[in-house]
Formats: C-alpha cells, structure tokens, sequence
C-alpha cells in the first residue's frame, strides 16, 4: 500500500499538471470551452494508452534493448532531475506550444511530451521491472495520478483564476522541489544496486 500512495505521488509529480496548465491554456485558447474538453480528454486518454503500454511492456523492451535495470534507474533519475530543476528554474523560452495559430493540437505537444514524456516512460519501465508481481497495485497508481492530472486539466480555467501566476508558479516550483529528491533518490538506488552487482 505505502509503495503504491508513493508510485502514485511521484507519476502525479511527473506528470507535472500544475506545470502544463499554462501550456495547456495557452494552446487551447483559441478554441471553444466545449472543444477544448473533448482536445484535452483525448490527449489525456492518448497519454494513458501510451503510459500503459510502457507499464506493460517495460520489462520486454529493457530486455530487448539489453538494458539494466540500473542503466534505467540512473538515467531516469538524471532526467527527472533535469525535469524538475526546469521546474524550479523555468526559462521563457520554455513556454509555448510551437504549433501555427488557429491549429487544433494532435498528439503532440499535449500527449506527448507534455504528459507522456520520456521520464514518466523511463520511470513506468522501472517500476514494472522492480515490481513485476505488483503490476495491477502501479496500474492503479498510474490512474489515480492520470485521473488528478486530467481533473487538474480539465478545471484549468478555474485553477489559473484561483492560484494566479504567482501561485501556480510557486505550487510548480515547490513540485520540482520534491521531484529534486525523488530523482536523487532514485539515482541512488540505481549506483547502489550497480556498484553492489
């Protein structure tokens, strides 16, 4: 149960919805409110294929990479470490979605990388191959932190109009603050089962 709450808060962190919310807004502000539901619940559910084929498939795709566990533990946590000093140090250019005005979004850039990203991947393929026996107990945590990201989402509006700029950018930055320990974490573990192998 305690493996789960924690493999459900660091898929919540990672997925950083409180950090997207802006890129969120930002893309979808041209369109309807009623079109901007449907765009955000179907790159969400697109993410969430993708994150459970990842969960599922994490063990086959380490094995036929010929990859470690360790390998994927200290690269995860370097990426994740990189992720969260952005959240903590944002830069303007970080902003903006990169697609033509007017254009309705398609995969990416809210499925992928926003939600789906390589460090929740890398992560999802750890976690499957650390806890194989425990794969129904991750599949829950990955939806309840899905489920918390897509609420977050889909209530952006009302988010941004309660927070602010400032809040959001202090509870993003405090997020990143707690992602920092979690990716040290895991690097840890994967030097230490390294140099123990």
């Amino acid at each position: 149960m305690t493996e789960m709450i924690s493999a459900t808060v660091l898929l919540f962190l990672i997925m950083d919805p409180l950090g997207n919310l802006p890129i969120f807004m930002s893309v979808l502000k041209h369109l309807e409110p009623k079109r901007r539901r449907i765009i955000v619940i179907r790159e969400m559910l697109i993410a969430l294929l993708l994150m459970l084929l990842f969960l599922f498939a994490g063990e086959s795709i380490l094995s036929f990479l010929n990859l470690r566990t360790e390998t994927v533990s200290i690269s995860g946590g370097i990426i994740m470490f990189l992720i969260a000093l952005k959240m903590i140090f944002p830069t303007p250019e970080s902003g903006g979605s990169g697609l033509p005005a007017g254009e309705e979004p398609f995969l990416v850039p809210l499925a992928i990388p926003l939600v789906a990203g390589p460090s929740i991947l890398a992560t999802l393929m750890l976690l499957s191959h650390q806890y194989p026996q425990r794969i129904p107990h991750l599949v829950v945590a990955l939806l309840i932190a899905w489920g918390l990201s897509v609420i977050i989402l889909m209530q952006s509006t009302l988010f941004l109009r309660l927070l602010g700029d400032k809040g959001v950018n202090a509870l993003e930055r405090l997020m990143g603050l707690l992602l920092v320990m979690l990716s040290t974490q895991m690097f840890l573990d994967g030097a230490r089962a390294y140099l123990r192998s």
